[in-house]
């Protein structure tokens, strides 16, 4: 699995947690008890967390595919030069193979 892959893969998962973990604290919310008003804040506070960290990742995602894009549009050629030449080298090696 490439990265990219192990990423978005992350970033579904914590979205589905943190419906999943909203809807526990909707469900929960007219009980009362200090344990479990203890254990909503927690959950509370690590569903933030977990919203923001898929925000930073979701920003970093955007950026870097928006550098990648601008780098190839600003170097085309040497762009597709790379690509070939890797193409090949891959090529060369699977056909030793």
């Amino acid at each position: 699995m490439t990265n990219a892959t192990n990423v978005e893969r992350l970033m579904k998962d914590l979205k589905v947690l943190s419906r999943d973990a909203e809807a526990i604290l909707h469900a929960t919310a007219g009980q009362a008890g200090e344990k479990l008003g203890d254990l909503r804040d927690r959950l509370s506070g690590a569903l933030e967390s977990a919203k923001a960290t898929c925000r930073r990742m979701e920003e970093k995602a955007v950026a870097g595919a928006r550098y990648a894009d601008e780098t190839i549009r600003e170097h085309p050629y040497e762009s597709i030069g790379i690509g070939f030449g890797v193409g090949l080298l891959i090529g060369v090696l699977v056909a030793r193979w």
